[in-house]
């Protein structure tokens, strides 16, 4: 049988369609790989969104819970105040058309060309700015006005931080000379914990955390522990979820993505374990909120080299960060005396310069998707390193200079901080009209229940005493004497005040010797009819509000005295001052020691 004979020209044509066959599938593989990665990077970003309610959760847990809604509502402005400033000059100045490396172009694309508009680049950059915003929040919780934080948080968002990102992320300067920070642990996280920094001494603490000796120096630290924990734990995991977006949502591979996932969770596992370890050598007992703190820690720290580091590198920046972060609480609190409620100064901007520095440090070409890079531990010398440091430097002067200069005006047109009644009483109520982020979970509710009927007794018919007729200033209920007891010489003095002066009366009391005392918050009413809110545009008729009871039982120190200093320190003029109201005391046990009466009085023995 005769073998078949192959022309050489099929053999041509058959390699030609093979080819043809192999680049249409190529392209077809690319253009299915874009569309994928394009969708996982919107979805990134609304990952990154979904950051706010984390950062809502941890702020409202590691505050105290008259301030919830307040912070709350400034989460929530964070994002609303950062899009609106945003759309009108923050995208431009980060990505708009380079200007001698400083800043973009400004535009106005999304009005004029938005069929060719950026519209990824827009809802992916905007959530980053926001979470800037946000950092500043818990460091400035529970003093600050609603106002002025409104207007420094759309500052940041409209000029601070896009002009700084342009340098690192717009085509400017930094990102010129080699400057390295994938997704934001400098441009986000650094910039977000100075700015928290600054504000916070800015605004200075909050009342009663740090006591002073009569000289004003600093004697004491004082623990203002968070009233939602389990709240504050949720936010974490939130922010650990959201993060995978947050780092990832840039990775233009399989491989690069999964590197990134690995190094993301390997850190702030690390960072948490060792914090963990740290606070129970140093404390005794392993702390709750501060391990929760070295989670979010580790994040910031491998933020900036997630996608140029390996499982090794993570591991190293996440043992640093769980040792840096207490460290960090440790040093506001002791060295500098600032007041951080939710350490975002330790978490963000100590962990976000070692996350930057750690690039320089770490970097490895084994990483997919690096092929330059390489840190000082893995033979890269101190090139990559220096260019680190150096964006580093350039990006917190840049801030620096930029938030003070806000914060100064901020604090001279409106002021920073509100009055020292208003933080006592708490933003929620004076900021908000809001009398409890919790009211259906309250001791007592400060809804229609705690109303009380208005009656001659109680209704004046005007706010002011003064004012007020004789006949209704006599329409008080008369009392009645008792029949007389015999003296013993020991008074029970109950002082009903606001909360507001609850550390004058009590400084008082101890400057003429009193060292004991019953303390209780209560509700309650005189004459005043209470104060009237608003919730949903419907107002509330709240006739009992929050005061403080303090009983002392005398016996050496005379009654009068401790009168006079009491009325003193509450006496303002207005309706609310207080009441004093005095009894005597029959019989006193000392239940240790059986001691009765004056000896049963005395602490020192």
């Amino acid at each position: 049988m005769t073998p078949k004979v192959v022309a050489p020209f099929s053999f041509y044509l058959d390699e030609k369609i093979f080819e043809r066959r192999f680049i249409m599938g190529e392209e077809i593989m690319t253009m299915m790989n874009e569309q994928i990665f394009g969708v996982w990077f919107l979805i990134g970003a609304a990952l990154v969104f979904w950051m706010q309610a984390g950062f809502a959760m941890v702020e409202a847990g590691f505050a105290r819970a008259k301030n919830t809604g307040n912070i709350l509502m400034k989460n929530l402005m964070d994002f609303c105040i950062g899009t609106v400033v945003f759309i009108l000059i923050g995208f431009s100045l980060l990505l708009g058309e380079d200007i001698l490396g400083l800043i973009g172009k400004p535009g106005f694309d999304i009005f004029t060309s938005y069929e060719n508009f950026d519209w990824s680049n827009f809802v992916f950059n905007l959530v980053f700015c926001a979470t800037t915003a946000t950092i500043v929040s818990g460091a400035m919780a529970e003093r600050t006005k609603f106002l002025s934080y409104c207007v420094y948080s759309g500052i940041i968002s409209a000029l601070i931080y896009p002009i700084e990102a342009h340098w690192i992320w717009g085509g400017g300067w930094l990102s010129q000379i080699g400057f390295h920070d994938f997704a934001g642990s400098c441009a986000i996280h650094m910039v977000g914990g100075l700015c928290a920094l600054i504000g916070a001494k800015m605004v200075g603490p909050r009342i009663g955390k740090f006591t002073k000796d009569k000289a004003g120096k600093i004697t004491k630290v004082n623990a203002f522990p968070g009233h939602n924990i389990p709240i504050g734990c949720l936010g974490v995991f939130i922010l650990w979820l959201g993060w995978y977006g947050f780092n990832g949502a840039a990775a233009t591979s399989i491989e690069q993505l999964g590197s990134i996932f690995v190094t993301t969770t390997i850190s702030p596992a690390i960072a948490t374990v060792v914090c963990m370890i740290f606070t129970w050598v140093k404390y005794g007992k392993p702390d709750v909120s501060m391990c929760l703190n070295a989670s979010l820690a580790g994040l910031v720290g491998i933020t900036a080299g997630c996608d140029v580091t390996d499982a090794f590198g993570a591991i190293c920046i996440g043992v640093v960060s769980g040792v840096l972060v207490v460290f960090g609480v440790w040093f506001l609190d002791y060295i500098l005396h600032i007041d951080d409620p939710v350490g975002a100064v330790a978490v963000h901007f100590c962990n976000g310069i070692w996350g930057t520095v750690a690039v320089g440090l770490f970097a490895t070409t084994t990483a997919p998707g690096n092929n330059s890079l390489t840190g000082l531990f893995y033979g890269g010398g101190f090139d990559l390193l220096g260019k680190q440091i150096i964006g580093i430097v350039a990006v917190c002067a840049w801030t620096a200079i930029t938030i003070t200069i806000t914060f100064l005006l901020i604090k001279a047109i409106f002021g920073l901080r509100v009055s020292e009644e208003e933080e006592i009483i708490g933003l929620d109520a004076t900021e908000h009209g809001l009398p409890s982020a919790y009211a259906g979970f309250s001791i007592m509710d400060m809804g229609n229940a705690m109303t009380m009927e208005v009656n001659e007794n109680t209704d004046l018919g005007t706010s002011d005493y003064a004012s007020a007729s004789d006949v209704q200033k006599d329409a008080a209920v008369k009392v009645t004497n008792a029949p007389a007891v015999a003296m013993t010489g020991m008074y029970k003095i109950s002082i009903i005040a606001k909360l507001s002066r609850y550390e004058h009366v009590k400084k008082a009391l101890n400057e003429l010797g009193v060292t004991g005392m019953t303390v209780t918050q209560v509700m309650g009413c005189g004459i005043q009819k209470g104060a009237g809110e608003m919730y949903r545009g419907v107002e509330m008729d709240v006739t009992l509000l929050p005061k403080v009871k303090l009983e002392v039982v005398v016996s050496k120190i005379p009654v009068d005295a401790v009168i006079e200093a009491v009325k003193k320190a509450l006496y303002t003029g207005h309706i609310g001052d207080g009441k004093i109201f005095v009894y005597s005391v029959d019989r006193v046990v000392k239940v240790r020691t059986g001691e009765e009466n004056e000896a049963a009085l005395q602490d020192v023995e």
